[in-house]
């Protein structure tokens, strides 16, 4: 059976924001062997239209960049979104029946199936899905922007606490 595991980087504040909180060296390589380690990703529509710059090479990409671009190429992408019509390569577009779709993909795979977006994450989580919420805490605060939790949780147990990179920790928590 996959697990879902909600992981996002955040602000100290609890804010989620690509723009503002770029990683270091040391934690976009984190990044890549998290990616390289999935069984695949679960994509809120908004999430995956910000990943998909990692479609196409860009000149301007270092190595780093290239091997996480091959990376998240590879895994498979569920896109659940009711407003799009079709996804890119290697994705598949979930716009019936969400919970059946999901539930299926968590009976019949095995490892670690990554949940992006908050939006996504919430109702996931209103549906008993997530197994494990990643944060992953950046030295800034935002005062703005879309909250990781973008409700209400169940109770939730603190099962570790890593650093990660240069200045980031990640605390994973489970439901309690």
């Amino acid at each position: 059976m996959a697990k879902f595991v909600f992981a996002m980087n955040q602000s100290l504040d609890g804010y989620v924001d690509h723009q503002e909180m770029r990683p270091g060296p040391a934690l976009f390589r984190h990044w890549i062997e998290y990616v390289r380690g999935l069984t695949g990703s679960v994509y809120g529509r908004r999430m995956y239209e910000v990943m998909r710059y990692w479609d196409e090479d860009r000149p301007e990409w270092d190595a780093d960049q290239h091997v996480f671009a091959a990376a998240w190429r590879r895994h498979p992408k569920w896109v659940v979104s009711r407003s799009l019509k079709s996804v890119g390569p290697n994705a598949t577009l979930v716009s019936d029946d969400i919970e059946a779709a999901l539930r299926d993909l968590k009976a019949r795979l095995a490892g670690e199936i990554a949940v992006s977006g908050p939006d996504l994450a919430r109702s996931l989580t209103d549906l008993g899905l997530i197994d494990a919420y990643q944060l992953y805490f950046h030295p800034v605060v935002l005062g703005r922007g879309k909250p990781f939790f973008a409700g209400p949780r169940p109770p939730l147990r603190l099962v570790s606490a890593d650093p990660v990179g240069e200045d980031t920790i990640r605390l994973t928590y489970v439901p309690a």
